[in-house]
């Protein structure tokens, strides 16, 4: 198969093997969830222990800000995220090694899990800087503070709408069936490969978008929310009827949104100890 060679354009991915689940797999899956579990012991310690704002006793406009926000959000998208993501990374390593000698190479696993990592990163620097613009228009203007529950409720509404639309939809489906996705969208090389791995990986944030923010909204990102909104993203994405959790889950959202517009003072109910870039 050529590079790019895609499987609908005469090509085919390679086989997928009956018993995939030898000990070489078993262990790349294993070591995935102990990577997420070391993540969890750390979204723990920055919950019970940290500075008011994400980036604690730094300044969030400065680069050391950037850094410790940064790295605090890789510790729980990988907390959060990569047991989600883990049974895509796994097939992608079974079939990998796998291939023919007469198929291109693929880029290692590794490699591919870390696409997802650069994804979730890229997101969290969007984050990032709409904290520093909210920073610097309260800032600048005082009555700029009075209308974030309004905003808090516009984000929790657009949220629970989000949920019930064909994107999200269409999103979750792939990130629940994660074999059908590979056989559709199997491409073979370095660059193929690589691409698969970016497809999957902005579906999974795609699928988790609204999500994530709701977690930096309305619970600025404190211990509790983390472990509610991680719990939706598990069983949406992995267990049975999980496109009706999105749906309930959509409801709830939409409820506690029209809740904070007609009494904004509920704002602040939500909001523990910040792990959000503001100050």
């Amino acid at each position: 198969m050529a590079e790019g060679d895609h499987m609908t354009s005469g090509g085919t991915p390679p086989p997928i093997p009956r018993a995939w689940r030898d000990r070489t797999t078993f262990v790349a899956g294993a070591a995935l969830i102990a990577i997420a579990g070391v993540a969890w012991i750390g979204v723990v310690l920055q919950g019970v222990g940290m500075q008011p704002g994400m980036t604690g006793d730094a300044d969030p406009a400065s680069l050391r800000g950037a850094a410790v926000f940064l790295s605090a959000w890789g510790v729980m998208m990988v907390a959060m995220m990569l047991p989600s993501a883990t049974p895509m990374i796994v097939l992608y390593e079974r079939v990998s090694r796998s291939r023919s000698p007469s198929q291109r190479y693929a880029i290692p696993t590794v490699l591919f899990a870390a696409i997802y990592l650069a994804l979730w990163l890229a997101f969290g620097v969007l984050v990032y800087l709409a904290g520093l613009v909210l920073n610097a228009l309260a800032d600048a203007n005082a009555g700029v503070a009075d209308w974030f529950p309004y905003g808090l409720a516009a984000v929790l509404l657009a949220a629970g709408v989000y949920q019930f639309t064909a994107l999200k939809q269409s999103c979750l489906r792939y990130c629940r069936t994660p074999l059908s996705f590979f056989m559709a969208r199997w491409r073979s090389g370095y660059g193929g490969t690589a691409r698969l791995a970016f497809a999957h990986a902005a579906y999974c944030i795609g699928c988790c978008a609204g999500l994530m923010l709701v977690l930096v909204a309305a619970g600025a990102m404190s211990l509790p929310w983390v472990l509610l909104i991680a719990a939706v993203v598990f069983v949406e994405k992995l267990l049975p009827r999980g496109d009706a959790v999105a749906r309930v889950a959509g409801v709830g959202f939409v409820l506690v949104g029209l809740s904070i517009a007609l009494d904004p003072s509920m704002a602040t109910m939500l909001r523990g100890n910040s792990m959000s870039p503001s100050r």
